[in-house]
């Protein structure tokens, strides 16, 4: 399974502001700590403040803290929230299962079952459990 450079950069930018909590962050802060583009930041920003992750303060002062405490952050619904789907192969798509041997496959149900395992191993933890110990610099 391999997460979206989407949610990769979601899970580093919340990190980053959990970590510095008693403030403001600026997407020029993220976009110079982990070398990531400033436009993608915004849409990133946008996404994570319309979905309850990030509260964002406009003007030129501005910026965006945490909307829940890291503790109320969810690892796996945060996952779930980024990630456009979690199809590891075509057969997991409903909408458009393009696979010819999808009657008598059991792989698709073994696969099924490590995704499964997957979330719940990230269900199981926080945003707070990633940064317990984390400094920047």
């Amino acid at each position: 399974m391999r997460l979206t450079s989407y949610t990769d950069y979601s899970l580093r930018l919340l990190m980053y502001v959990a970590v510095n909590d008693d403030r403001l962050v600026s997407i020029k802060e993220v976009s110079d700590i982990f070398d990531i583009s400033r436009n993608h930041l915004m849409k990133i920003v946008h996404q994570l403040g319309k979905g309850g992750y990030l509260k964002t303060v406009r003007g030129k002062n501005g910026g965006f803290t945490l909307a829940l405490p890291a503790k109320d952050i969810n690892l796996g619904k945060l996952i779930r929230f980024t990630e456009e789907d979690l199809d590891i192969v075509e057969c997991f798509n409903e909408k458009d299962p393009n696979c010819i041997i999808v009657n008598g496959c059991m792989l698709a149900g073994v696969l099924q079952m490590a995704l499964h395992s997957f979330m719940s191993v990230l269900d199981g933890h926080s945003l707070a459990d990633l940064v317990e110990d984390m400094h920047f610099p």
